[in-house]
């Protein structure tokens, strides 16, 4: 593929992240995690998109799985990951300038409550350090906080400002967005819910997640199979890719019935590919859909799994192992545990299989390739604006021409009708739709006001092939 000269591709990329760092906030994180196996996987994805975020904090947590005394993983086990991702950053900033320093995350890395599940008394360290980033008023900008494990040590922060910051909840709590995979202990209802339920904050708890976890091969489909297989995972992961990717935990030979190096489970990764800049626009409503799946809302600002089946409804209380209907529904015994319906929950999420595995593949080639050597996403960009109002048999005229590659690599593009994300799902028809310019007619038969949601999928022509997104959002109104 053609290729511009190295000196010229840093000097410009390095220029445009200083640019965009300057005009662009990023996405601001905390993480708190339990060090299951299946977030050690998601540490090493986690910290291949450091450069993505604006990271605050790496916190400790137990969980119904996890604590002191009982499957614990010890204290200091990010411990090698942090080395191990100090060893590849050199690499690594060849591709971003925007990668933090070794020593910064260090320096954000914390114990918090672990000694039992669910236990949010003791004042940590990791407890008090999201104090400390949630009380900062330099920074006003929203910050995700992912419970990767149980939510009790952000329990333990929020008590913290309760007790001794009353008259700044409200403050804190403007700032907060939650994602959770599931309630892997129950704080967040004995303690969140009742305390700071009436300051609204928006919660995401993802059942969805089960996807990449352990069941991954009953949940996707066979064609998303060829990107988790070992054959897969050796060739663009775990083999020749530097020290941060020979740490991930990948199935053993024959380990419970898997396949030599097969993708183990990355169950905590959706807390944070949620956030990832895709241009799917998904940080604006957990509605609309995006590599860390889809939520409905359920009640107060709390957005849930959507479940295939009619007439549903979602449990008031807790979200997690024994009540999430995606996790019922993959018990062995099951009686949808193999039906469309099942595979159907799953896929906000596995749809985007093979568009955020290529991306991990890539990231991984960072570690140890040269720019001019790797591939990097393209840059979808719009010619239009990205919300348009339109009247029932109106033609809406739609362009991504401007969109460019960093690589100089040709571009493939696809929009197409994203029916879930739509209050008006039926068939839209959207002529040359695999060209950089297309239109919509927007049907007659559209009686009220509607949204129709048209994703610009751009695809380059590098290996792996990356993928990267613009949303135009049609508001129809008779």
């Amino acid at each position: 593929m053609p290729k511009k000269s190295l000196t010229g591709i840093l000097l410009l990329f390095s220029l445009g992240t200083i640019f965009a760092q300057v005009n662009e906030s990023r996405p601001r994180i905390i993480v708190t995690s339990d060090g299951e196996i299946d977030d050690e996987c998601s540490m090493v994805r986690f910290l291949l998109y450091a450069n993505e975020f604006e990271i605050e904090g790496i916190v400790t947590s137990s969980s119904q799985y996890h604590w002191h005394g009982h499957n614990w993983a010890g204290d200091d086990w990010l411990d090698p990951y942090l080395e191990a991702y100090s060893e590849v950053y050199p690499n690594l900033i060849l591709h971003d300038v925007a990668y933090p320093s070794p020593g910064y995350l260090k320096s954000i890395t914390f114990v918090g409550n672990v000694q039992t599940e669910g236990e949010m008394h003791l004042i940590t360290p990791g407890s008090q350090h999201i104090v400390r980033v949630l009380l900062d008023e330099s920074d006003d900008q929203p910050i995700w906080i992912q419970a990767w494990g149980g939510i009790n040590t952000i329990a333990r922060a929020l008590k913290t400002i309760e007790l001794d910051h009353p008259d700044k909840m409200q403050y804190v709590a403007d700032k907060i967005r939650f994602f959770f995979i599931w309630e892997q202990d129950s704080t967040y209802q004995s303690y969140i819910r009742p305390n700071w339920g009436k300051h609204n904050i928006q919660t995401i708890i993802s059942d969805q997640f089960e996807a990449i976890a352990y069941r991954w091969k009953d949940c996707q489909p066979g064609e998303m199979h060829q990107y988790y297989v070992g054959s897969w995972m050796k060739e663009n992961i775990l083999e020749d890719h530097g020290a941060l990717c020979a740490r991930y935990r990948a199935h053993n030979d024959g380990d419970k019935g898997f396949e030599d190096g097969d993708f183990r489970s990355e169950g905590d990764s959706p807390a944070f590919i949620h956030q990832i800049p895709t241009g799917l626009r998904n940080l604006e409503s957990p509605g609309w859909g995006g590599w860390g799946g889809r939520y409905v809302w359920v009640r107060d600002n709390t957005w849930l799994d959507p479940v295939p089946i009619e007439g549903y409804v979602h449990p008031d209380g807790r979200w997690y192992s024994q009540s999430a209907w995606g996790r019922i529904s993959s018990r062995n015994g099951a009686t949808v545990s193999n039906s469309e319906s099942h595979k159907e929950f799953f896929r906000p999420i596995w749809r985007w299989s093979d568009a955020f595995q290529n991306d991990f593949a890539a990231r991984a080639d960072w570690c140890v390739r040269s720019y001019e050597e790797a591939n990097h996403p393209p840059i979808a960009k719009l010619a239009i604006k990205p919300d348009i109002t339109a009247t029932p048999g109106s033609v809406v005229e739609l362009s991504a021409v401007g969109s460019d590659d960093p690589d100089g690599d040709q571009l493939i593009y696809h929009w197409w009708h994203y029916k879930e994300a739509s209050s008006f799902s039926e068939g839209i028809q959207i002529k040359n739709s695999d060209a950089p310019s297309a239109s919509v007619t927007i049907p007659k038969n559209i009686n009220e006001e509607a949204t129709i949601h048209i994703v610009c999928e751009v695809k380059d022509s590098g290996t792996p092939s990356l993928t990267r997104y613009q949303r135009v959002i049609i508001n129809v109104k008779s």
